[in-house]
């Protein structure tokens, strides 16, 4: 219970959570040392001066009682470093500056051990003022600050600190060198996930360079069945677009009733083979290149039946990704939606940091508990979006998710507020 409170106010990064690792026990050791120092020199010491010097200055004032002030002063005054001299009685009033922690000592033992005190000016850190009510009238004893507190106290301290920060700045800059590979590392699988390869480097330690080349391992086998898969599916459609093609031929040639069954069987079997290319194919090898994804979404909307007008939010501007990708993307989506609709809207959202690509139709929509199942391939639900309400083969929803998923993003099926239909949205980071 406690640790799941403590975790909100963690680092959540790598580089934060190391650095915490780093300074919380060194700033936890300088405060009890500073803890301790205090209280031994500041406090200790300082009252053990006060009271060798309280012996002389009660001397001082016993003296008074028997002897003229100015001769005091003169004689054991001086002989003791005392400034004697007559005063006012008016207090000064002149509080310690906030940082004298000595001053805070002193004082009250002055007020504690000598009774006839009346006023303690400490305001000069290098020297201590005393008014006394004396037999011969109000005095004052100045003497110098380092008698009742140790001279420089102040530079075990600040010393400590410039250690202190000395040690993290190196302690941040080893940090970050042991780091960045960590970082070129997770930028890398980052990239690769989008389907781009990043020249890596391992480096760093032991550990590091062994995950940086785990990875690189990893990702020539994945690359080298990605290029096997598509050799293969380069020579599976060669080789069953050719029968296809002649049975279509044959077809053409005959006649009768039954033969248009037959045609119908074949155009089916044409776009079965289409769509598992489609979504099968290697999209990581289409170019990227900047886009003007208002012009592009609106083509693609134009080709419609009937033609979808698209609405832009926020500020238009060319988009890094691949074309040929996202095209097929909305494409589908629309195919898709105008399939079980017919009325379809579009909504471009131009954010800072992401896009979103929304369309709206007023169809039968998809249930909520069967949205991620839709994204699925060969996936065809019954009965409001089923195969029996058109052609398709269950990938079209798929072939989208994976556009958005090797752009980084991803396609969030919802319900449309303001048709009633399916709202589907590719969301894609900037």
């Amino acid at each position: 219970m406690i640790g799941t409170y403590l975790k909100r106010f963690a680092p959540r990064t790598l580089y934060g959570r190391a650095a915490a690792i780093l300074l919380l026990p060194m700033l936890t050791l300088q405060l009890a040392v500073a803890a301790v120092f205090v209280q031994r020199h500041f406090e200790d010491v300082t009252v053990q001066m006060t009271n060798n010097l309280l012996f002389e200055i009660t001397m001082v004032l016993d003296e008074i009682d028997h002897r003229s002030i100015g001769d005091v002063a003169r004689t054991m005054a001086q002989s003791l470093n005392l400034n004697l001299r007559q005063w006012d009685g008016v207090p000064s009033g002149n509080a310690p500056v906030f940082y004298d922690i000595s001053g805070r000592t002193i004082t009250p033992l002055l007020f504690k051990k000598l009774d006839r005190v009346r006023d303690v000016d400490l305001s000069n850190l290098d020297r201590v003022t005393i008014g006394f009510e004396s037999a011969k009238g109000p005095v004052q004893i100045i003497f110098p600050r380092y008698r009742v507190s140790a001279s420089n106290p102040h530079q075990v301290l600040v010393l400590m600190v410039f250690t202190g920060l000395f040690m993290t700045v190196v302690a941040f800059l080893f940090l970050r060198n042991q780091l960045r590979p960590i970082k070129r590392l997770s930028m890398a699988s980052a990239a690769f996930g989008r389907g781009q390869s990043v020249d890596l480097n391992p480096g760093g330690a032991i550990e590091v360079r062994a995950a940086g080349q785990a990875f690189l391992d990893m990702r020539d086998r994945i690359e080298r069945q990605i290029e096997q898969r598509t050799m293969m599916l380069s020579g599976v459609s060669h080789d069953l677009r050719t029968p296809i093609t002649r049975l279509q031929l044959g077809l053409e040639l005959l006649g009768g009733a039954e033969v248009e069954d037959l045609k119908k069987d074949v155009d089916s079997m044409r776009l079965m083979v289409d769509s598992f290319l489609n979504y099968a194919r290697d999209s990581t090898a289409d170019p990227i290149a900047d886009v003007d994804l208002v012009a592009l979404v609106a083509d693609l909307g134009g080709r419609c039946d009937p033609s979808v007008r698209v609405e832009v939010r926020g500020v238009p501007r060319l988009i890094t990704l691949r074309r040929i990708s996202m095209q097929r993307a909305v494409e589908n989506l629309l195919v898709n939606a105008g399939r079980y609709a017919d009325c379809v809207q579009i909504l471009i959202c131009f954010s800072a940091n992401e896009i979103s690509i929304c369309i709206y139709d007023n169809g039968p929509g998809i249930p909520a508990d069967q949205r991620d199942q839709a994204i699925k391939p060969f996936v065809r639900l019954e009965p409001a979006r089923g195969q029996n309400q058109g052609s398709g083969v269950g990938l079209g929803l798929a072939i989208a998710a994976d556009a958005a998923r090797s752009h980084g993003g991803a396609l969030i099926l919802g319900c449309s507020v303001d048709l009633g239909g399916l709202s589907a949205e590719l969301k894609l980071p900037i």
